[in-house]
């Protein structure tokens, strides 16, 4: 099998006459229809890699009526559970046959709905909504009404087409882990109030502590920076009787260690932390991080699996997708001092 030289990019027919089968042929080929030889399939896709045949995505649309693309909305940051969320997307796309198309957005509600309206207007087969949409919300859902739409932020007007992790399940668990070790109460960092995911762990560890007969301290809020953790923590680390802190994220978590670390605050021993998370670094703070583990890239592949049902079954009743996390147990949570 010789390699032709074209002067134009390869086309389906150059790919048919090279493998000796028809333009049909190759088509189904490309399109996995179950009705092709084996032997005639691996010559084609043999053929196809060694020309470099592109498929005409554009033309395959007008035929099919997809586009073969993923909408993404993200915010502009450069927070690790974003960036792993997207890589998650982007493999989940890859493994189904799909490409991404990403927008980003600030956290008002026009530019939020400015954003999934030009994903809308590109012609994309389905969005994923990776960001807060909070006072959006009800006109996403109107704009993304006929198109299939997984949101992974925790909207609660979008409660069926959610995919992700139970927050609530989160901030219960590690509340009750350091009530559990004797703790008479909990501080919390919380995240900023406009993000659906902090305000449900905010909720969820009011109403654990009240469960418990606890009293509740007043809550603090971050913006999921270190260095609102470390600000954070330069408070609480004045305060004695704060001996039990959930942090709202681990990197939040990391800004809180060292201001009590400055402050001579000693963790485990004097206070216990625990982070919600549990990225990478988590296992090599110092101390080692208690955290809750909730895989983002996880979420972004069970958040592209959904959508690409919706797509091929849109008539298909759909029910939010939440995965209880987990409590992982390090070095930065004790039982508190004694007497306190």
């Amino acid at each position: 099998m010789s390699t032709q030289q074209f002067t134009r990019g390869p086309a389906m027919r150059d790919v048919a006459a090279a493998a000796g089968v028809s333009a049909q042929t190759v088509s189904r080929v490309l399109n996995e229809h179950p009705n092709v030889q084996d032997s005639t399939r691996r010559r084609v896709l043999a053929v196809v890699e060694e020309l470099g045949y592109r498929r005409n995505n554009t033309a395959r649309a007008l035929v099919t009526g997809r586009s073969r693309t993923l909408g993404v909305l993200t915010l502009a940051t450069n927070n690790y559970s974003r960036s792993s969320l997207a890589l998650g997307i982007e493999l989940g796309a890859r493994e189904t046959g799909y490409t991404v198309n990403s927008v980003t957005s600030s956290l008002s509600a026009d530019a939020l709905t400015d954003a999934v309206s030009r994903l809308v207007n590109q012609g994309v087969d389905g969005i994923i909504i990776a960001a807060p949409l909070q006072e959006a919300a009800e006109k996403v859902r109107r704009i993304t009404a006929r198109i299939p739409t997984v949101n992974t932020d925790g909207s609660s007007s979008m409660g069926d087409r959610l995919v992700g992790v139970d927050q609530d399940v989160a901030a219960v668990v590690a509340t009750r882990h350091l009530l559990e070790l004797g703790h008479k109460t909990v501080w919390h960092v919380a995240g900023p109030a406009d993000w659906s995911d902090a305000a449900s762990r905010l909720n969820s560890w009011r109403r654990t502590l009240q469960e418990a007969g606890c009293e509740v301290p007043p809550e603090l809020h971050g913006d999921w920076s270190p260095e609102s953790g470390y600000r954070n923590g330069l408070i609480l680390g004045r305060m004695p009787e704060a001996t039990a802190i959930l942090v709202a994220s681990d990197e939040m978590a990391f800004g809180v260690l060292r201001a009590l670390n400055e402050l001579g605050r000693r963790v485990p021993q004097d206070v216990s932390v625990v982070g919600i998370d549990d990225i990478d670094l988590a296992a090599y703070s110092n101390p080692p991080l208690t955290t809750i583990r909730q895989s983002f890239e996880d979420t972004g592949r069970r958040a592209v699996q959904r959508l690409v049902s919706q797509i091929a079954h849109p008539e298909e009743a759909t029910a939010p997708d939440l995965v209880a996390p987990t409590l992982v147990i390090r070095g930065s949570t004790a039982p508190p001092p004694p007497g306190k």
